[in-house]
């Protein structure tokens, strides 16, 4: 199992951190291969102008692409399974992980229009997904004002819509009154969820792995 961490967050050493370390590593120690995209460390450039926004809707977004966005795009790629860490802000998520979502997930790697009509090819089939999401406010003060949008729009609207299935969506709610023994139950149920995720089968067959026999096919 090839597996994506990203931890959605442009603070460094925050919970997520903590969070997505106990998962990467339990992944790795259930014989994983595991890259981690640190949006901390390695953030996103937004579009940086119109030409930019223009070239997405034309599809050629590829093109010319700064290095953290052909670095990102190539561990998604090479990943089966993709794991996202990320707080609630403002009722959705941090700016840097929109940038993320926005210049990856382009037409001609994340989807595909067919036609003239509504129909779309997803680019990224086959792969799973995990949303582990951190907030402030009570898991039904978010569903009820916000109508669970930090969630809803990553898993419906985003990796549903580039073909990635979610697996599990994993809601840690009220972090700023959150006790350090409460904290570390967190981190140790994401070691569990690492450990059987390393241990689930690939569904994709990436073009390095093939066979001769599967190539001529």
């Amino acid at each position: 199992m090839r597996i994506a961490v990203v931890i959605g967050t442009p603070l460094p050493d925050s919970l997520n951190h903590a969070l997505a370390a106990r998962y990467a590593q339990a992944a790795r120690d259930a014989g994983a291969e595991v890259r981690v995209i640190d949006l901390a460390a390695q953030p996103i450039p937004p579009h940086p102008n119109a030409l930019a926004q223009l070239q997405a809707r034309e599809g050629s977004a590829t093109e010319h692409l700064p290095e953290e966005v052909a670095e990102s795009m190539r561990t998604i790629e090479w990943a089966d399974h993709v794991a996202l860490f990320y707080p609630q802000w403002w009722g959705t998520y941090p700016a840097a992980f929109k940038a993320f979502l926005d210049r990856l997930l382009v037409p001609g790697f994340g989807y595909k229009h067919t036609g003239k009509g509504l129909g779309w090819d997803k680019l990224l089939a086959g792969r799973t997904g995990r949303i582990v999401h951190t907030m402030d406010s009570p898991t039904l003060w978010s569903g009820i004002l916000y109508g669970d949008s930090a969630i809803r729009t990553v898993r419906r609207a985003t990796l549903w819509y580039v073909g990635i299935r979610t697996i599990g969506v994993t809601r840690l709610a009220k972090v700023r009154t959150s006790t350090p023994e409460l904290r570390d139950r967190w981190i140790e149920r994401m070691g569990r969820y690492g450990a059987a995720d390393a241990q689930r089968t690939p569904k994709l067959t990436h073009p390095q792995d093939r066979t001769p026999e599967q190539v001529r096919a």
